[in-house]
């Protein structure tokens, strides 16, 4: 199984890009990114070469949806797995969103402690692990 490395972390919340920074760096060891909109993980995917992506789903202008479609055109994220968070967490809306071709749907508000766990688990799950 590849080793989980490096995470690409999409969020325009500047408070909430603190808390997952900071789960995912100090708590989980990864490596992450942290872009603030759609259109800034586009840009940076290919140079960052993340293992990872997590996707807010509600952002302003290009949403989480929108940012997955564009990202599987780029040959650098055409198959990298994609964890969407989101409070909208109804089952009509995880089905929608996993149909969309997100690897899980991680709810928020997330346990700060557990979010580099939760990630690492998503993970194996992936890699039949």
């Amino acid at each position: 199984m590849p080793e989980l490395e490096r995470i690409l972390c999409v969020e325009d919340d500047p408070d909430i890009q603190a808390v997952i920074q900071l789960a995912l760096e100090m708590v989980g060891g990864f490596t992450v990114k942290l872009c603030a909109s759609g259109l800034a993980a586009l840009d940076d995917v290919a140079s960052f070469q993340p293992d990872l992506i997590l996707l807010d789903v509600m952002m302003p202008g290009l949403d989480g949806p929108g940012t997955l479609a564009a990202l599987r055109q780029l040959p650098a994220a055409a198959t990298l797995p994609v964890i969407f968070m989101t409070a909208k967490v109804q089952p009509d809306e995880v089905a929608h969103f996993l149909s969309l071709g997100a690897l899980a749907v991680i709810a928020k508000p997330f346990d700060p402690m557990m979010l580099a766990q939760d990630i690492r688990a998503l993970w194996r799950q992936h890699h039949g692990g």
